[in-house]
């Protein structure tokens, strides 16, 4: 009995160690801005292995995006959440996070710019297979994937989670080089049919290795456990949905980064 007590010790030791994350946060600049993110690995995973960029809500960076880092570092992945807004710009209220976002849902380019500056950290890293990149984002992190695929940005692939899926220059999807993975509420109000409808034609047209995953019952936000469950508000958080996007995720690593 005594040994078998310590058998399942040892083993509840051993798994333990495997999972011990380097947690950190890294300011970064672009241009004349400071930005903020943070980094996750598991300390026990040797050398390098494929990074994964994480990309904010529509309130800036937060510990949601740094709790789905430390799941990302668990499963061995390199992990960035990027900064889009700016060191100290997190807006707490809806007013405020609309307005935020809106400038740069405004100005694609800058969008575009800022993303790729967090892209840069993760590329350089030196845990990180620059050959296995990829990036998922949550909401406005969501639309910004799919504008860093769109910006040209050499990675295996993106995964969007109830992102807006406008297109508003169809010609880029011709720029996008890896694999595209949107996760999609199917009852989500802020996403318009005509939206999605343009994405489809915009990869459709351009080529692109693309998926998109409908999640029935769901809204917007269906993966964040902040949002409540009142589908009646338009967001809220859907466990199964949210289980199966993060395995549909999960597999979609799996192939691009065998």
């Amino acid at each position: 009995m005594k040994k078998l007590l310590s058998s399942v010790c040892l083993l509840a030791w051993a798994t333990a160690a495997r999972a011990e994350l380097h947690k950190e946060t890294i300011e970064y600049k672009h241009h004349d801005t400071t930005l903020e993110g943070f980094l996750a690995y598991d300390t026990a995973v040797a050398g390098k292995r494929p990074g994964v960029l994480v990309v904010h809500q529509w309130k800036g960076l937060s510990e949601y995006e740094k709790k789905r880092a430390e799941m990302l570092a668990k499963l061995g992945y390199n992990v960035f959440c990027v900064d889009i807004y700016g060191k100290g710009i997190r807006p707490d209220n809806p007013k405020d996070a609309s307005a935020e976002a809106g400038k740069y849902k405004a100005n694609r380019q800058l969008l575009r710019a800022r993303v790729n500056a967090g892209l840069d950290v993760l590329r350089k890293h030196e845990l990180t297979d620059s050959k296995r990149i990829a990036a998922i984002g949550y909401c406005f992190g969501g639309t910004t994937v799919i504008e860093l695929a769109r910006s040209g940005a050499d990675i295996a692939g993106v995964v969007s989670f109830h992102g807006a899926l406008d297109s508003p220059n169809p010609a880029d999807g011709k720029n996008i080089r890896g694999r595209v993975l949107a996760l999609h509420g199917a009852d989500d109000p802020f996403v318009p049919a005509q939206d999605v409808a343009a994405f489809e034609e915009e990869m459709r047209q351009a080529g692109v290795d693309w998926q998109l995953v409908k999640y029935g019952g769901a809204v917007h936000s269906f993966t964040d456990w902040n949002a409540g469950k009142d589908n009646s508000k338009g967001a809220a958080y859907n466990e199964k949905a949210d289980h199966r996007s993060w395995e549909a995720m999960r597999e979609f690593f799996a192939e691009i980064f065998q």
